[in-house]
């Protein structure tokens, strides 16, 4: 099963009154693992991107000047999402700016995000499992102990980074994160690769029986030796 979990940055709220994506990212995720593949692109609105959405995303109109218009980047972008589930918090807000850059662009025009995609809102999931609690992101990470101490700026990038995270511990988690091989991926930006590690990762604690406990066991072994049973616990079993 192949799933993107997708984040975009805007010029504003409403793609009805004009405001633009201005910046998209993704990142895959295979068989409930993170491949380390991902698409990530700043874009040019051709509009000023309000004060107020500067003060949430950090991104300014200066620095979109010379990044290419979504005309530029459609056609690759909709080749990483066909056919995946996209994983979106809040996804009619990021569904609707889509479907607008959509019908705007010439190599997009014919193009609706349900036909190529199914779609997860991870905020519907999280309030039908958090009930009448804070289901933000932040808040989710909190509750599910997800590190975004980095995250002082929303960044399309990072937020679905840090989406992914939480999609997995919210649904039961995963076997193994595996970025370092990222592999047929368009990225703008720095050019730093995801790193992050596992809990599972980490050397298990090996937590050793007390007397007491070897006690009682071996008393228990006799028992099974006097009831007529072979004790396996007992013997040579370190021989071939």
């Amino acid at each position: 099963m192949r799933q993107i979990v997708l984040d975009t940055e805007t010029t504003g709220i409403n793609p009805k009154e004009g405001h633009r994506i201005i910046e998209i990212g993704c990142v895959e995720l295979v068989n409930r693992r993170l491949t380390g593949n991902h698409f990530h692109v700043y874009i040019n609105p051709q509009r000023e991107v309000e004060q107020e959405a500067i003060e949430v995303h950090g991104i300014t109109n200066e620095f979109l000047r010379d990044k290419p218009v979504f005309e530029h980047v459609v056609a690759e972008f909709v080749s990483f999402i066909r056919g995946a589930e996209l994983v979106i918090h809040n996804a009619p807000f990021d569904v609707g700016f889509m479907d607008h850059e959509f019908s705007m662009s010439i190599a997009g025009k014919d193009t609706v995000t349900a036909d190529i995609c199914s779609v997860l809102d991870t905020l519907v999931l999280a309030r039908k499992m958090h009930p009448g609690q804070k289901n933000n992101l932040d808040a989710l990470c909190k509750r599910y102990g997800i590190d975004n101490g980095h995250r002082e700026l929303h960044g399309a990038l990072l937020d679905a980074e840090i989406l992914a995270d939480v999609y997995l511990a919210m649904t039961g988690g995963q076997t193994k994160l595996n970025l370092s091989s990222s592999s047929a991926s368009q990225q703008q930006g720095d050019g730093t690769e995801i790193v992050r590690l596992s809990p599972r990762d980490k050397p298990l604690k090996i937590i050793r029986a007390s007397a007491d406990e070897l006690q009682e066991h071996e008393k228990r072994l006799d028992i099974v030796e006097k009831a007529g049973g072979k004790c396996l616990w007992r013997g040579n079993l370190g021989e071939g």
